[in-house]
C-alpha cells in the first residue's frame, strides 16, 4: 500500500535467493508504506517521486518490455508494478553473497601479493582496478550463451592495447553461439578457434598482479562470471614458461628458472624418446660401462624397452589422474602408494628395469615445472608420440618427431602473433630476452610483436 493506504497499492516481484531481503525491506518496502505524499499524489506523480529519489534504493530503472524484466529478475533486480499506469521500476537489491578472496591455489604466491579472482565478475573487475588505476582502462561488457546469459568482459587499456586486437576479441565474443558458458574450454575453444592442437594459444591466470601486467604490456584481457580467472591474448609460446614469481625475484635468479625450464621441457618431451632409440637401435651411442649396466638391468626383464617406457608412462599418468580427483587426505595416500606398487614392487618383480624407472620419473618431474598446466598437458601428449616413433625408427625417428612438432607450433598464431615469436625467423636478436629475464630498470620499450600504439613503457633510467 503506498503511504499506508489500502486503496492505493503496487505489486513487488522478486526471486527469492538472488536478492538481499534487509535492503528490499529498508530501502523499497518501509518508504513505500511511510511516505504520506506518495498516497496523496496519482500515480503517474508517484512513479515520478520514486524515479527521483523518494525510496532509498540507490539504483533504479523504468522498464518497458517483458524481456527486460525477467533478465532484472534473474540479476537480483525487484520489479515495482504500478497497475492503474502500467508502469515498471526496477530496483537493484541484488545479495553479495560469494566466496572471500584467498591465495591462489594453482599458482601459488611465494613472494608478491595474496589475492586471487573469484567467481563474482564485479569483484574481479574491482580488484582489477585497485592495481590499475589509470583512466584509460577500458571494460565492455557482453552477454553470452543462450540459456545462461553470461556476463563477459573485455578489458584492455586504451592507448597501449592495439585497436585491431581488441575488435577481434570482441568480434569473436560476439560470435559465440553457444547454450551456456559455464567450463573454461566453452571460451577458449571458441575464442581461439584454434582445435586441432594441445597447445594453448590463450593464457589463463588465477592472479590478478599477473593479468595487470599483461594489460601493461599491451595484451587484451577477458573475464568470464562464475570463473575464477581471467585470460589474456595474444600468447606465445614463451609466455607460458613465465611465472609470476619471476618479476618478483631478482633478475638473476629469474633467468636462471627459465633456463631450466626450458631445459626441462626438453626433458620431459625426449628423454624417454632418446632412452628407448638408444637402448633399441644405438647402443653404441652409450658409454661402454653405461650400456654394460643397463643390459645387465634389462637380462630379467621379459619384456621390450617401448613396453616398458609406455606402461610406466602410462601408470605415471593414471597415478596422477587418481591423485587430483580424490579427496586431498586419500590423494595423498593413493600417491604413496602407486609410487610404492609401480615403483620398488614393480623393479622387484622383474616387471620393468630400473633404469627405465628412473628414466620415466625424471621425465615426469621435469614437466611439473612447467608454470602453465595447460602447456604441460600438450608436453604429456607429444612425449607419447615422440617415443612411439623413436620405438619405430630410432634416432631418426625422434628427430622426425622433433621436426613435425617445430612445424606444428610454427603454423600456429594467436590474434595475429605467431606461436613461436621471438623463436622464429623474425626474432632476431630478441631470443634472448624470451630465454631470460632482463632487469626491470633496462625494458624501455614494450614487445614490437604485439604493435601497441604506445611502446615506451618507462623514463629513462639514469
Amino acid at each position: 500500500a503506498l503511504g499506508g493506504d489500502p486503496a492505493r497499492t503496487a505489486t513487488l516481484c522478486y526471486l527469492s535467493g538472488m536478492v538481499k531481503m534487509e535492503r528490499v525491506s529498508d530501502y523499497i518496502l518501509r518508504p513505500l508504506a511511510q511516505d504520506g505524499a506518495l498516497a496523496a499524489c496519482r500515480e503517474d506523480q508517484a512513479v515520478e517521486r520514486i524515479r527521483t529519489g523518494a525510496l532509498y534504493n540507490l539504483i533504479v530503472e523504468e522498464r518497458t518490455t517483458a524481456d527486460q524484466g525477467v533478465f532484472d529478475l534473474i540479476n537480483g533486480w525487484c520489479l515495482l508494478f504500478f497497475p492503474q499506469t502500467g508502469r515498471v521500476l526496477s530496483f537493484l537489491v541484488q545479495t553479495e553473497e560469494k566466496r572471500s578472496i584467498s591465495p591462489s591455489e594453482n599458482e601459488p604466491p611465494l613472494k608478491g601479493p595474496r589475492d586471487a579472482f573469484v567467481e563474482s565478475i564485479r569483484t574481479n573487475t574491482s580488484i582489477l582496478r585497485r592495481r590499475v588505476r589509470t583512466p584509460q582502462l577500458r571494460i565492455r561488457e557482453q552477454l553470452v550463451g543462450r540459456q545462461t546469459v553470461t556476463p563477459v568482459d573485455l578489458v584492455w587499456v586504451e592507448d597501449i592495447a592495439r585497436p585491431e586486437t581488441v575488435a577481434a576479441v570482441e568480434k569473436r565474443l560476439a560470435e559465440i553461439d553457444i547454450d551456456g558458458l559455464i567450463s573454461p574450454a566453452s571460451l577458449e575453444e571458441y575464442l581461439t578457434g584454434e582445435v586441432r592442437t594441445a597447445f594453448p594459444t590463450i593464457l589463463s591466470t588465477e592472479r590478478p598482479d599477473r593479468f595487470s601486467a599483461g594489460l601493461l604490456e599491451g595484451r587484451v584481457g577477458v573475464l568470464v562470471d562464475g570463473l575464477p580467472m581471467g585470460w589474456l591474448l595474444p600468447a606465445g609460446l614463451k609466455e607460458f614458461f613465465r611465472s609470476p614469481q619471476d618479476k618478483a625475484l631478482s633478475w638473476m635468479a629469474a633467468s636462471a628458472l627459465l633456463v631450466l625450464r626450458y631445459l626441462c621441457m626438453l626433458t620431459t618431451l625426449f628423454l624417454p624418446a632418446l632412452y628407448i632409440a638408444a637402448v633399441t637401435f644405438h647402443l653404441e651411442l652409450l658409454p661402454t660401462r653405461l650400456a654394460l649396466s643397463i643390459v645387465a638391468a634389462k637380462q630379467n626383464v621379459p619384456f621390450t624397452t617401448i613396453f616398458e617406457v609406455l606402461v610406466m608412462l602410462a601408470a605415471f599418468e593414471v597415478i596422477q589422474e587418481a591423485g587430483l580427483r580424490l579427496p586431498s587426505s586419500i590423494g595423498q595416500t593413493v600417491s604413496i602408494l602407486g609410487g610404492l606398487v609401480v615403483g620398488s614392487a614393480a623393479v622387484e618383480a622383474r616387471i620393468v628395469s630400473p633404469v627405465v624407472l628412473i628414466v620415466v620419473a625424471a621425465a615426469g618431474i621435469a614437466g611439473y615445472t612447467m608454470p602453465s598446466q595447460d602447456f604441460a598437458a600438450a608436453l604429456r601428449l607429444w612425449r607419447f608420440g615422440l617415443a612411439a616413433l623413436a620405438a619405430a625408427a630410432g634416432m631418426f625417428g625422434v628427430a622426425m618427431g622433433g621436426l613435425l612438432l617445430i612445424c606444428h607450433l610454427s603454423a600456429l598464431e594467436s590474434f595475429g602473433v605467431a606461436y613461436l615469436t621471438p623463436f622464429d625467423a623474425g626474432g632476431a636478436g630478441r631470443t634472448a630476452n624470451a630465454v631470460l629475464r632482463r632487469p626491470l630498470p633496462f625494458v624501455k620499450l614494450r614487445e614490437a610483436v604485439l604493435r601497441t600504439p604506445n611502446r615506451r613503457n618507462q623514463g629513462t633510467f639514469s
